[in-house]
């Protein structure tokens, strides 16, 4: 998830929570506004039924809520000397306009008492209150529209303000992404003053930096070492030709020495794959350009028709379509390659080799030992069967390394009795 969206989530939630405090508040707030509105308009009513009984007697003997919004009874003069005012909510009976019959509401009760020429009398006012449940639907409604109305101008913010703030930096991500340690010839760039920025780029060229001076000098040391290697051994095996041409050595002589020569030359082999998966490793070989697959199976399998003639090997190539892919050409010849010499040297006499290649997939399958092989070291350095020895034990650990290179998968499997392996490519 991108930054400016996830920070535009936390934002959310918090304008959530802070609006549904703020409508709790403010609900709370509007209610006692409410309140001590009712009731200095009940203290208004108390003060003209007083005058008016003063004046008509006749409001005395309103006994019931029935004739009007007050009550009177008349009381002694103790109760009427412990009575205090006392403002109350309650429900009472009352039909509305549009009322059936009469339905509880909420109503604001002011209990009162008053003294009338001599005579005691308790004065109970009712006022009808804002129905609470209405009062909440409307905060609620005005909370909603509020919160709607906020996201809404964060969104704005976020995708032109902020978006536009953000760029240099994914345009920065964007060159880090395409940078390449011994191909590019310069360190990303970001195009602004605000010094978060800055810093950053300073950091990631400083680390660049570090990185490719270990580069070349890893680089080197490869070099170095596959040259070191390679001098002695061939000197060696020079020596062994001479002294195998000069032929007066003993059938055991000659026996040994045939060994080491062929020592050596796995000795070679083993340097040269090690050299080889240390670069793809390295990401040395990224020349990509398109390239035929079908292509390369022919190739290969021409160059290893011999082999497979010598072993009674039938090979089998199923070509379901043209598959083409991005990548560098020596690298997927090194896939093809690999996976068609390891079907054929681990086979058995008059075995088969299947190769299916459709859009994105190829599969190749290959009788041999019939019980599978060691899927979680199969594709490990010098993994090698109890049954061969004579391999470097890297073949599909280099093959492996391209496709983690790419992004390919790959994967080995053992059904019907056939070994098989598929790389898919998208």
């Amino acid at each position: 998830m991108k930054l400016l969206n996830k920070s535009l989530i936390y934002l959310s939630v918090s304008l959530f929570f802070i609006i549904g405090l703020w409508s709790v508040v403010f609900y709370f707030n509007i209610l006692d506004e409410i309140k001590e509105s009712v009731d200095e308009g009940l203290d208004n009513y108390k003060r003209q039924i007083v005058y008016q009984a003063q004046k008509d007697t006749s409001v005395l003997a309103k006994r019931k809520f029935d004739e009007g919004f007050f009550a009177i009874r008349e009381i002694s003069q103790s109760q009427a000397l412990a009575v205090k005012d006392k403002y109350l909510d309650t429900l009472m009976y009352m039909q509305d306009a549009d009322d059936e019959s009469p339905e509880l509401e909420p109503v604001r009760l002011l209990t009162t008492a008053f003294e009338n020429n001599g005579h005691y009398y308790q004065l109970k006012i009712i006022n009808p209150m804002v129905e609470e449940d209405d009062l909440v639907g409307e905060l609620l409604r005005l909370a909603l529209g509020l919160y709607l109305l906020l996201i809404t101008v964060v969104i704005l913010i976020n995708n032109f303000v902020l978006q536009r703030l953000w760029q240099p930096f994914y345009s920065f991500l964007n060159q880090l992404k395409n940078y390449r340690i011994g191909s590019s010839k310069s360190f990303p760039e970001v195009n602004t003053k605000t010094k978060e920025f800055t810093d950053l780029q300073k950091a990631v060229n400083i680390l660049l930096q570090q990185n490719i001076e270990t580069y070349e000098q890893q680089k080197q040391f490869i070099g170095n070492s596959s040259h070191e290697l390679q001098t002695p051994l061939a000197i060696a095996t020079n020596k062994l030709e001479l002294l195998i041409e000069k032929g007066n050595l003993q059938p055991d002589q000659a026996e040994n020495i045939a060994e080491l020569m062929s020592i050596i030359e796995r000795m070679v082999r083993l340097n040269k794959s090690l050299l080889l998966l240390t670069k793809i490793e390295n990401k040395q070989f990224l020349n990509n350009q398109i390239v035929s697959l079908n292509e390369l199976v022919k190739q290969s399998l021409t160059d290893l028709g011999e082999i497979a003639e010598f072993k009674d090997i039938k090979i089998n190539v199923f070509e379901n379509a043209e598959l083409t892919i991005e990548m560098d050409v020596s690298l997927a010849n090194i896939i093809v390659s690999n996976l068609l010499r390891n079907a054929i040297f681990h086979n058995v006499s008059n075995g088969i080799v299947n190769v299916d290649i459709s859009d994105d997939v190829i599969k190749v399958s290959n009788t041999g030992i019939e019980s599978p092989l060691n899927t979680e070291k199969i594709f490990s350095r010098f993994y090698k069967t109890e049954n061969d020895q004579s391999g470097t034990g890297l073949g599909l650990t280099i093959v492996k390394a391209i496709c983690e290179l790419y992004g390919f998968s790959v994967l080995y499997r053992f059904e019907n009795g056939l070994h098989w392996f598929v790389i898919r490519f998208r």
